[in-house]
């Protein structure tokens, strides 16, 4: 394809749409990188990019432990795609169905139920579908009553509200079965999220512990629910070992080979027989596809992924690419054939980057190139200045895994900006105590407002509650700013 007359590089011809299906790792970083390599023709209008997303931010998953603990802001977690995205088109919404024969997809946004006009369709000349995934869950009684999920940043600072609001209640009960359940924590899944999630919490409430007058650390039972034989197993079995010999060492009871029955009525029942009343059963067993996958015409696997390519386009179709969560990639490094890439952030923003350079390199008529990557390993944290770590064949455990670590993962959350934020609330929290307020009443903002008002509020766990201020089925009472001839007018 010849240069135009401007003298700048091969580009897509004018109008050429690619339209990004998801915000987080691959959406944002292919996104990115082909709004870098494409950024005069963007702004001459010559091409677009439109990324859909139920979110106006990216979330770096690794750190939401983190934040959970209060070790880092949730604000700097996420990072904003319009900001990073300036080039491209945002926006906010879910793919409803995809219809690649016809090159459209059928997208509902936040204006949808507003205006009445419904879901709006998108036409495109390129797809990239990276929707991610949701947590998968299983047909167990109570679980979607009672089960807290830990995937996004809004369920990882409720579930540090919560914990705290467990030991409030802990504290103020004289109900010796209400006490025991609020002090009771139960984990399912023995993977990243769940052991990373536990351990940092554990540690913060500990911490937090030491300001009740009548809990005390040891009060506090940490339950680790794992079907498997091992947790962790991406950083070996030696070091998996080790995470779990670390975790009992802090009296948190690991059960292998466990699955979880039933917690129906706040009451964690296993498969080995036993039974824990507890108020908070937090569930990180793996995760499935997202749901837009299969409403589309697009190839799947048994598992609900998208057929893949090496190149990273979508199986025996055209002008379709995905990578990450959603995409069923080959392993190209693997000693067996057949194997595919695992669905971790360490391959994402790598596909992504080779995911990018495909579609310009389609676009320009172009050979295309494989992705090939080698796992280079695994690092988790165990709480503040504990970890296990197996890089390059190298296995390290304690200060030195919690410090690589943290290393590694700030060189890869994206922008410099949240690189010195992150550096400086770690520096901060090195040099001050722990931050152990929890503001529940972020999740239910109108809370105050509506009993002012005359309303009534129930709050999680709890009765109605009216604090004695008017209401239905609660008399008016006197205040002081009230004369007796009423409230005072405006002028008053």
């Amino acid at each position: 394809m010849a240069s135009d007359s401007g003298g700048t590089p091969p580009g897509p011809p004018p109008g050429v749409r690619v339209l990004v299906v998801g915000g987080g790792y691959v959406g944002m970083y292919t996104a990115l990188r082909l709004q870098r390599k494409l950024k005069q023709r963007l702004r001459g209008g010559q091409a677009e990019i439109v990324v859909v997303t139920p979110e106006p931010y990216m979330t770096y998953q690794p750190f939401l432990p983190e934040a959970a603990a209060g070790s880092i802001s949730p604000r700097h977690v996420v990072v904003p795609l319009r900001r990073v995205l300036a080039d491209c088109k945002i926006v906010i919404g879910e793919a409803q169905r995809i219809d690649h024969a016809k090159r459209t997809a059928t997208v509902t946004t936040l204006a949808t139920g507003e205006d009445g006009t419904g879901a709006v369709e998108i036409p495109y000349d390129e797809l990239v579908l990276a929707p991610g995934s949701v947590s998968r869950t299983l047909p167990i009684p109570g679980l979607a009553d009672h089960g807290i999920g830990f995937k996004t940043v809004e369920e990882a600072i409720g579930l540090r509200n919560h914990v705290i609001e467990q030991m409030d209640i802990a504290s103020a009960t004289r109900d010796p079965a209400i006490r025991d359940a609020a002090l009771t924590f139960v984990f399912v899944g023995g993977g990243y999220a769940g052991v990373e999630a536990l351990a940092e919490l554990e540690d913060m409430a500990r911490y937090t512990s030491r300001y009740y007058h009548n809990i005390k650390a040891e009060d506090l039972k940490w339950i680790l629910v794992e079907a498997s034989g091992r947790i962790l197993p991406e950083v070996g079995e030696a070091m998996g070992g080790y995470a779990i010999r670390e975790l009992r060492g802090r009296n948190i009871d690991v059960r292998l080979d466990t699955r979880l029955e039933s917690c129906e009525d706040r009451i964690a029942v296993l498969s080995d027989g036993s039974r824990f009343p507890t108020r908070t059963l937090v569930w990180t067993a793996g995760v499935r596809p997202a749901p837009v996958l299969a409403a589309t015409d697009l190839p799947l696997n048994e598992r609900g992924r998208l057929r893949c390519t090496a190149e990273l386009t979508v199986e025996g179709v055209e002008h379709a690419w995905a990578a990450g969560d959603a995409a069923a990639v080959p392993d190209l490094t693997a000693a067996k054939t057949g194997r595919e890439t695992a669905p971790n952030a360490q391959h994402a923003v790598r596909q992504a980057k080779v995911l990018a350079e495909n579609v310009l390199a389609s676009i320009s008529g172009e050979p295309l190139q494989e992705y090939r990557h080698s796992y280079a390993g695994s690092v988790a944290s165990l709480g503040l200045h504990k970890g296990v770590a197996h890089v390059y064949g190298r296995k390290l455990k304690g200060y030195p895994a919690w410090l690589m670590h943290r290393t590694y993962h700030l060189s890869r959350v994206p922008t410099f900006n949240r690189k010195a934020r992150v550096l400086a609330e770690w520096t901060l929290a090195g040099l001050f105590k722990r931050e152990i307020v929890s503001l529940g009443s972020l999740e239910h903002p109108r809370a105050e407002f509506e009993l002012a008002a005359g309303g009534r509020r129930t709050r999680p766990g709890g009765p109605p509650h009216t604090d004695g201020l008017p209401g239905p089925g609660n008399p008016q009472r006197p205040d002081e700013s009230q004369g007796p001839d009423g409230p005072p007018g405006n002028g008053g």
